[in-house]
């Protein structure tokens, strides 16, 4: 069954490890048969093989930070399955362009010729959203359908880890998961809070946030930061 959707049998090993009760339960197996019946019907982003896509990036073992997005892009051929990202080729969304506007004024970095956030991911930057699919030019069409059950899982199993993690939490949805999830307090995580970058909300506290520097700051006292240069 999970094997249709040629997903969660070929998760790379880590989050194969730490999901394998949750890729039984009811819920999960609800949503399966859901996706299956609304890809008879619907075009659903992203494209099936692309659905876990932020997962394979960036294995559970390998996550340093999360930057929680809410579902994926409803338009053709910008979603595949890491928030915010678009393949390249793919015009930058207005938030993705206003993520790269902080990115220059935050670090000096300049903004790429295309959105494509792979590198990042490939540092352990788990850009994750709350639900993973969408029916096309219907945003949050696939909501309450068992996604954020299954993503609350992804955060908490990473809260619970023992080792630093930054948590980049952009807008109410995605600080909604701090007050249920994240918890109980642990001193070894960073939580970063700011409204979200699209333009409605980027003008009221997103610009001046500083996000990739703060993440950089956090990271550089135990290890590595992150290249936020994208090639």
């Amino acid at each position: 069954m999970l094997k249709d959707l040629s997903c969660p049998t070929f998760l790379p090993p880590g989050w194969l490890k730490a999901l394998e009760s949750e890729l039984s339960q009811t819920y999960f197996l609800r949503l399966l048969s859901f996706l299956r019946q609304e890809r008879t019907l619907y075009t659903i982003y992203p494209p099936k093989g692309l659905v876990f896509n932020a997962l394979y990036k960036t294995d559970f073992t390998q996550v340093r930070v999360v930057i929680l997005g809410q579902d994926p892009y409803h338009g053709p051929q910008q979603a595949h399955g890491l928030a915010f990202s678009v393949p390249k080729g793919v015009e930058p969304p207005p938030s993705l362009k206003n993520i790269f506007r902080e990115l220059k004024n935050d670090l000096g970095i300049e903004p790429p010729s295309h959105g494509c956030l792979e590198s990042w991911a490939e540092q352990g930057v788990l850009l994750l959203n709350t639900l993973l699919t969408v029916r096309e030019g219907q945003p949050s069409s696939h909501a309450n359908r068992g996604w954020e059950q299954f993503t609350d899982r992804c955060l908490s199993l990473l809260w619970h880890q023992e080792r630093p993690i930054v948590f980049v939490l952009w807008g109410a949805m995605a600080q909604g998961k701090a007050t249920r999830i994240l918890q109980p307090q642990n001193a070894l995580h960073t939580i970063l809070l700011a409204p979200h970058p699209s333009p409605l909300s980027a003008s009221r506290g997103f610009f001046g946030s500083a996000p990739f520097s703060k993440i950089n700051k956090e990271l550089t006292k135990r290890g590595k930061p992150i290249d936020w240069r994208l090639a």
